[in-house]
């Protein structure tokens, strides 16, 4: 009995493998063809093709085109939220916190990855509701928690924090984009941590 207790265990575990490996290889294969083709271009047969499975295997994993890149806007912005907590969690100042936070979240922004999907493709392809829905639990939403948080310790002036935060995420975004044409990005990069340094300024009180 506990034998093929433990060879049904064994089957499945090699079953939930193989799922989480098409899983992951169909992820990739769109990934590649959404960055270099674009949303539209890059139709189910060519990322089923891609990732060397079956047009079955693709519809078992996701319900169709959109909900696959939906789960690569999820993976990019789960992937930019563990840049900015790892490069401003250890910070003890609260505006120091915010402007390491920033400049990681443009760090972020600026890879070509996630300029193309996450700020170009995915407004249209997923809706602003959706998108701001995913940003909401991710890198924005610390941002914008952060932000929170300074006012109601009477920290930050601004009478809508959360709009405050959002318009800042708002600019870093373009920026990247301004960025990512530049053919000598460095200067801009520092004129846009400047700015939102500067923002930031505006809206923070000193310690008392």
């Amino acid at each position: 009995m506990y034998g093929v207790a433990m060879g049904s265990e064994s089957v499945r575990s090699r079953r939930e493998e193989y799922a989480e490996t098409t899983r992951e290889a169909l992820l990739e294969a769109a990934r590649v063809l959404f960055v270099a083709d674009g949303y539209g271009q890059a139709g189910v047969e060519a990322i089923a093709r891609a990732a060397r499975v079956t047009r079955g295997a693709f519809y078992h994993h996701f319900e169709d085109k959109a909900a696959l890149f939906e789960a690569l806007v999820e993976r990019l912005q789960a992937k930019a939220a563990d840049h900015v907590r790892r490069a401003a969690g250890g910070v003890a100042d609260p505006r120091q916190r915010l402007l390491t936070g920033a400049a990681a979240f443009l760090e972020a922004c600026v890879e070509p990855d996630y300029r193309r999907l996450v700020i170009e493709d995915a407004p249209a392809v997923l809706g602003a509701v959706r998108c701001r829905a995913i940003e909401d639990r991710y890198a924005i939403g610390m941002m914008v928690a952060a932000v929170s948080e300074m006012k109601a310790a009477g920290r930050f002036e601004a009478s809508d924090p959360v709009l405050a935060a959002r318009m800042i995420a708002a600019m870093l975004c373009e920026a990247a984009l301004l960025i990512g044409e530049a053919r000598d990005p460095a200067p801009l990069r520092r004129d846009t941590l400047e700015i939102v340094e500067r923002v930031f300024g505006a809206f923070l009180r000193a310690s008392r």
